[in-house]
Order: structure tokens, then C-alpha cells, then sequence
């Protein structure tokens, strides 16, 4: 029972200073925004000075009448939707094919996981490059140029510099959708086909004698054993898309009339340019409830299902 009693003591000891960290410098830290997120602490003088007062929703009425936060709502709204679909569809194609065991198979494999070594500025850098208009129709750059040298003019556009939008869809955020779907497909790839090898060989044995094409033992027996996976790809996916800040930042900012920004690059602008420290702990919290929404039910269900 001593023996009990101080391996236990042990065990706390080497835990507390985690512990500790993590409640002052996570939810402390997270505590002090939504406060600051209630106040009207909007210059550096009441910051050098700690004069601020209690303002209420105000700050959070001010965001949503805003032109640009909802501009940003929407732009994240179909980012999401269009990365998910795109990564996780790339990604179970891929692995689909890998799995077949086709000659050089694991060199493409490594190929396709290569972009999760990079981190999202460098990829930013790069697909700004590849997707830069350059001056139309004169001076072409990047993938303009070379549909100019295919003789394809007619399908030179600005890409992530272009005002067109189909209803709330700004065209724009197209380029930053293929560069975030190429970061992170190989990774949902890599989820999907330990997935796939996990499957137990007797049951697709099994769907051969029954004379099940490959097809359907795809769509019919294997699919339905990786929705865990496919649930785990979107929780993962979505937490990024809906914080997305360096890819965005970094290739395109806010773009012109705000059809490629985000709400971590509005907070980042109003926080450390504008020195509107309330407004920008609005944002925080707002995009801190857009993730809860979408961890918190899933943590639950894994929660519930362990016990």
C-alpha cells in the first residue's frame, strides 16, 4: 500500500509542472481573451496602461454587422467544404490504387506523402508562383503562361487575384483550395491505406466466392469499415480549414475585396497592425467556437465509446 501511495505521489510530481503549463499558458491564456473579448481595450496606450472596461456583446454585434467577417464566414464556410471533399477523395483514391499493389507502388506512395514535410508557408510560397496571372493578356506568368504556349488564351484567368464569385463563392479561393488539397491529401492517403492493410484478407476472400466484383467489395465491404477513418480525416481536416491562417497569409492574403481572406488573417490584422486588441480576441473566440463545434462532439463520442 506505501508502495501504492508513493508511486502515485511520483506520478503526480512529474506530471504537475505539464499540468500547470497547460493551465496557465492554454486556458488561462484562453480565459484572458474571452475577457479582453468583452472589454473595449482597442489602442496601445490602455494596453501600457491596463485601462479597459466591461462592454459586453458589443465587440461580437460590431463582428457580425461586419462586411469583411462575413465575407471571411463564407469564404471559410466553402473552404472547408471544398477541401474536405477534395482531400479526402484524393486521398482515398490514391490509397486505393497503392493498396492494389501495382509495380512501384511505394515509390509514389512516398511521392504522395512528401507535401505533409513541407510546412503550409513554403507551399503557399510555391502555389503563388505557380498560380501568379501575371499582366493579362500581355505579360502571362505561372500556369497563364502556360496555357498562353498552348495557344489556350481564351482560358487564361487571375486566378487568386479575381473579383468573379458565383453567389457567395469567390472564385478566387479555387487556387488556395488545390494548394491546401495537395498539402494534406497524401495524408488522409496515408490514413486511409492502413485502413485498407487493417482489413482482414478472409472477408474480401469471402466476397470472391461469393462472386462479388472488385467494385463492389470496394463500395460494399471495405467502405463501411473505414468510416471511423473517414470520420477521423474530417474532424482533422476541418479543424485546420476552419483556423487556416500560413497557406492563405502566405500565397494570396486577403486578395483583393477580401475574396481570399480568413478570419485568422483579420484577427492577425486587427490584433497586431490596428492594435484593436478587444476586436481581435472576438475573432479568436469565434473561430475557438468553430473548432469546438466540430472537436467537442467527436471527443464525446470517443469518450463514450472507451467506456
Amino acid at each position: 500500500m506505501r508502495a501504492l501511495k508513493h508511486n502515485v505521489s511520483i506520478g503526480i510530481l512529474v506530471l504537475a509542472p505539464s499540468i500547470i503549463a497547460i493551465a496557465i499558458f492554454v486556458y488561462g491564456f484562453i480565459a484572458w481573451t474571452v475577457r479582453v473579448s468583452f472589454s473595449n481595450w482597442n489602442s496601445f496606450t490602455a494596453l501600457l496602461r491596463g485601462v479597459y472596461k466591461f462592454v459586453g456583446f458589443r465587440n461580437y454585434i460590431r463582428l457580425f454587422r461586419d462586411f469583411r467577417f462575413q465575407t471571411d464566414l463564407w469564404n471559410t464556410l466553402f473552404f472547408t467544404l471544398f477541401f474536405l471533399a477534395g482531400a479526402i477523395l484524393l486521398g482515398l483514391l490514391l490509397a486505393a490504387l497503392i493498396d492494389r499493389g501495382l509495380k512501384g507502388s511505394r515509390i509514389f506512395q512516398n511521392i504522395f506523402l512528401f507535401p505533409m514535410a513541407l510546412s503550409f508557408v513554403v507551399t503557399g510560397t510555391v502555389w503563388s508562383w505557380i498560380f501568379a496571372p501575371g499582366t493579362l493578356p500581355m505579360d502571362p506568368q505561372g500556369v497563364n503562361l502556360l496555357l498562353h504556349k498552348l495557344g489556350l488564351d481564351k482560358l487564361m484567368w487571375g486566378w487568386y487575384t479575381s473579383t468573379q464569385h458565383f453567389g457567395r463563392f469567390n472564385v478566387a479561393l479555387l487556387p488556395v483550395i488545390i494548394a491546401a488539397v495537395w498539402q494534406l491529401s497524401g495524408y488522409t492517403m496515408a490514413m486511409y491505406l492502413a485502413g485498407l492493410r487493417g482489413i482482414p484478407s478472409s472477408l474480401i476472400e469471402a466476397a470472391k466466392v461469393d462472386g462479388a466484383t472488385d467494385f463492389q467489395i470496394f463500395w460494399k465491404v471495405k467502405m463501411p469499415l473505414l468510416k471511423p477513418i473517414t470520420l477521423s480525416a474530417m474532424i482533422i481536416l476541418g479543424h485546420i480549414s476552419l483556423k487556416i491562417f500560413d497557406l492563405v497569409f502566405s500565397m494570396t492574403g486577403s486578395g483583393p475585396n477580401f475574396v481570399t481572406d480568413v478570419p485568422a488573417i483579420y484577427m492577425f490584422e486587427l490584433t497586431f497592425r490596428s492594435n484593436r486588441y478587444a476586436m481581435g480576441s472576438a475573432i479568436a473566440i469565434v473561430m475557438l467556437v468553430m473548432v469546438a463545434v466540430v472537436i467537442v462532439p467527436y471527443l464525446i463520442g470517443s469518450l463514450r465509446k472507451e467506456s
